[in-house]
């Protein structure tokens, strides 16, 4: 797909849900016994041409890393997020064998949106919890891009 420049005014968050928001933390469970955490990201989408929409699928799990424990603490946030683009057949096409060809400035931009406004809903809601001082970290969301998935039409 062509690198097409993006107006960033010509994309809109339709909707957002939280579908998961789970954390598991056992009674027996210590907080300061956490020297660190460990997290994985999986973002995929999903592309509907011809009403100009754009399906992000973003989630993350977390777990602690404790000193002395063999019981831990885990978390699990799934977010979809609906965008719609304005002229959505201009920055992306539908190729053969059911795979999708879009421009890589608005991939980035996607990708860009759906990480930054979870992280800060994750950060929102681990406020309280034994996940309080996980901060999921800045990226370069181009890596989210890396993970084996392919956009597929919606």
């Amino acid at each position: 797909m062509e690198k097409k420049n993006i107006q960033p005014n010509k994309i809109l968050i339709r909707e957002f849900r939280l579908i998961k928001g789970q954390i598991d933390s056992p009674y027996e469970f210590r907080v300061s016994n956490i020297e660190s955490f460990d997290f994985t990201v999986d973002f995929t989408a999903g592309l509907n041409l011809e009403e100009n929409l754009i399906k992000a699928n973003f989630v993350v799990s977390v777990s602690t890393k404790s000193r002395d424990s063999a019981i831990e603490a885990t978390g699990l946030y799934n977010f979809v997020f609906i965008f719609f683009v304005e002229n959505l057949i201009e920055h992306a096409a539908n190729l053969e064998g059911g795979s999708v060809d879009w421009n890589p400035y608005l991939a980035n931009a996607i990708a860009s949106i759906t990480y930054s406004t979870s992280r800060g809903i994750l950060w929102s809601r681990f406020q309280g919890t034994v996940m309080e001082s996980f901060i999921l970290p800045v990226v370069d969301p181009n890596s989210l891009l890396q993970i084996p998935s392919q956009p597929k039409p919606l």
